[in-house]
């Protein structure tokens, strides 16, 4: 036990420390969440075999084989990735404990100068003839400084949490780390189509982590309607659900989502992702309402059309072509010549072949994404914490050192940054002591000292 001790402390925890291997790991964690975002998440086998095929190898080198034997379709629930960022989270942890917390132990430790030659190392000092060591600690006090004082000899200090600052931000990205792989051990991700109208459940899932609960939600996704808003020239400005969550056979939550306003429940988020139309609703003559499906047809860059057969005999051997462009309402019908019969709107009707056909409907169907990410409120609040830090991290440590003897008090301070507005702050405090005559102080990193008006 003794030698693994040992080494962890001495061999293992400089390595995980060492700054070029946290470089190295975040320019690999970079590179490697660049390319997530450059290669498509989480689609089909199908779909890698056409757009990554062997020949031609896209660059020479990447097909679908290699994609899915390196994990590059699923980078960020990928054991390696997380394996990056559990390494890149031990060298932040191990730093914090071999080089912040004892930066931060020296930062509260402090002793008394006893030698007046002591004043000249610090950054500014000056030497007093008549002020008393009792006025300066209370101008140091006024000036929010922390005071210890043992006889003819102080120091002060204040800015302590700027030291704590840089600890709180290694605490922060810590967080931010955990909750990434929290989410990708214990959450899932999803798909679903859903006609209008018409309610399913989560029965199976897109991407889902090792950790993650076997049972999937047992409530169930009602919508109660789906439409589109068009702007005047036809192109699409928003598209909306009515979702309802049936939890137990009722109605446990309803909300209108959008594009940037999902709806969430028992921590499962439900975005507006997508959509389609799914069927038309159509009559021939006097016949029973007919739901026919409508079938995605290839169409050439991002323009959608569905198509779909309306028997016009019994046996199926006869029959029209109508295509739906978008979910406006007007669909155009093929007679079987290939042929335009005419185009018509939902909830009219035209004589085709001696048959009246009744177009009642359109129904649409929403696209949604369902994501359950627990480590979502883990990530938030460690980039909370982050921007706290990041404030606590520019507040100066300031310190001062007083000496008094028979004849002469002597003053001197030092700051970690921010030396201009200290040495005026220094000053100030030394202006208010009633000094006459007039002091100069010393600076001693080549900085030009501030004049110290007479009183």
């Amino acid at each position: 036990m003794k030698a693994i001790s040992r080494y962890f402390r001495h061999e293992l925890l400089p390595l995980l420390a060492d700054l070029k291997l946290a470089i190295a790991l975040l320019i690999v964690i970079a590179i490697a969440s660049a390319t997530g975002t450059f290669i498509e998440q989480g689609e089909t086998l199908a779909y890698y075999q056409n757009f990554y095929p062997e020949v031609p190898a896209k660059f020479g080198f990447l097909t679908w084989k290699v994609l899915l034997g390196l994990g590059l379709n699923r980078v960020y629930s990928s054991a390696w990735f997380l394996a990056l960022l559990i390494l890149f989270g031990s060298s932040l942890a191990a730093c914090t404990f071999t080089r912040q917390w004892p930066m931060l132990k020296v930062a509260r430790r402090w002793s008394y100068y006893t030698r007046p030659q002591s004043f000249r190392k610090l950054a500014l000092s000056a030497t007093l003839t008549r002020p008393k060591l009792d006025a300066l600690e209370t101008q140091l006090q006024q000036q929010r400084y922390l005071t210890f004082r043992d006889g003819d000899k102080l120091y002060a200090r204040k800015g302590i949490i700027g030291k704590i600052g840089p600890i709180v931000v290694h605490a922060s990205m810590l967080l931010i780390l955990a909750g990434a792989i929290w989410g990708s051990l214990t959450g899932f991700k999803t798909q679903l189509i859903v006609p209008s109208g018409s309610t399913a459940g989560i029965q199976r899932t897109i991407e889902r982590g090792a950790l993650a609960q076997q049972a999937l939600p047992d409530w169930q996704i009602h919508v109660n309607r789906f439409w589109i808003d068009y702007a005047e020239d036809g192109r699409i400005k928003q598209f909306y659900s009515d979702l309802s969550i049936l939890d137990g056979g009722e109605e446990a939550q309803r909300k209108t989502i959008f594009v940037n306003q999902p709806l969430k429940y028992k921590g499962v988020t439900l975005y507006q992702a997508d959509w389609t139309v799914d069927s038309a609703i159509v009559r021939i003559n006097h016949s029973p309402s007919l739901r026919l499906p409508l079938t995605p047809l290839r169409q050439p860059g991002d323009n959608k059309l569905w198509g779909t057969f309306i028997p016009t005999k019994p046996d199926l051997s006869e029959g029209l072509t109508m295509l739906v462009p978008d979910f406006q309402g007007t669909v155009l019908i093929y007679g079987k010549d290939g042929n335009l019969v005419g185009p018509m709107r939902a909830g009219s009707s035209f004589d085709v072949a001696g048959q009246t056909i009744y177009l009642d409907d359109l129904i649409g169907a929403t696209g949604l994404q369902i994501k359950s990410d627990p480590g979502i409120p883990i990530v938030y609040t460690g980039f909370g914490l982050l921007m706290v830090a990041v404030l606590m991290s520019y507040v100066s440590h300031s310190q001062i050192w007083a000496l008094q003897t028979e004849s002469e008090l002597y003053i001197g301070g030092k700051t970690n940054r921010a030396l201009v507005t200290f040495e005026r702050e220094f000053c100030r405090i030394l202006d208010r002591l009633s000094i006459d005559p007039p002091v100069t102080v010393e600076n001693n990193v080549g900085v030009e000292p501030a004049a110290i008006a007479q009183e």
